[in-house]
């Protein structure tokens, strides 16, 4: 894993083995941020296909505007921000971050990345500071909850998260065996035979939005918490990433920019 962090205020911190904490402050989109997302988005959202940005963002506009002051639009900011960094980490996307059928954001897990030769699966979770009693530990708990029970089978969703990941991912030209992978845990699911979390890597993630104020996580405060979350946990390896945003409005700044 490559601890350094050229474009985003972070801390990538080892853990035991092979599992990483992630720690990621945006107070601000800029310059060298608005440049990383105009060089990603399209990629982010289409795959291979080359969209013009104006394009691309408008599309996202679409989606946002009919779901303000909601927790989807916070959901889906914070994912997008998520996947923005993973890429920067090296994370090979094999999803795309718009939903194939409708103006929305994907369906199934929030993602499925290739990293070091390694399936991840991942799944976000986000929060404002005002919500009682939110916290990172609290966040990255839910979405460990939230894979674990859509692998096992125990989603309230009845829907077949690997049919939705191989999908997905038959579009960005994933892989041929990642994607043979995808589709036998697919056709598993169908016959009713799931799977344990032990046996998949997994990235966990919180935002916290700070509602126009910033507050700096204390990443050894951070550290500490999550190390004594995650020994209850069961997984194969684990990326585990904490963000605090400033708020929602940085992302719609950047979006009508120009636009």
């Amino acid at each position: 894993m490559n601890l350094n962090n050229d474009i985003f205020k972070a801390d990538c911190i080892h853990l035991k083995n092979e599992n990483y904490l992630h720690i990621i402050q945006i107070d601000e989109i800029n310059v060298r941020i608005k440049k990383f997302i105009d060089d990603n988005i399209s990629k982010i959202c289409n795959g291979d296909i080359d969209e013009n940005i104006s394009i691309t963002k408008q599309e996202i506009i679409n989606f946002l505007e009919t779901k303000k002051k909601s927790n989807t639009e916070k959901g889906a900011i914070a994912e997008f921000f998520i996947h923005l960094y993973l890429n920067q980490k090296g994370f090979n996307q094999e999803f795309l971050y718009l939903n194939l059928e409708e103006k929305s954001i994907k369906k199934g897990f929030d993602g499925y990345y290739t990293f070091n030769n390694k399936e991840w699966v991942y799944e976000s979770k986000s929060s404002s500071i005002s919500t009682k009693n939110t916290s990172h530990n609290a966040n990255v708990s839910e979405a460990y909850n939230d894979l674990k029970n859509k692998i096992s089978g125990n989603s309230t969703s009845k829907n077949n998260p690997w049919k939705n990941a191989w999908q997905h991912a038959r579009i960005v030209n994933t892989e041929k065996d990642v994607l043979n992978n995808i589709k036998k845990l697919s056709d598993s699911y169908v016959k009713g035979i799931y799977h344990k979390i032990d046996d998949f890597n997994i990235i966990p993630s919180s935002t916290i939005f700070l509602e126009n104020t910033f507050i700096k996580n204390d990443s050894i405060e951070l550290k500490k918490k999550i190390e004594s979350l995650i020994t209850r946990y069961a997984f194969k390896n684990m990326n585990i990433i904490c963000l605090n945003k400033k708020s929602v409005n940085l992302f719609w700044e950047y979006l009508k920019k120009n636009n």
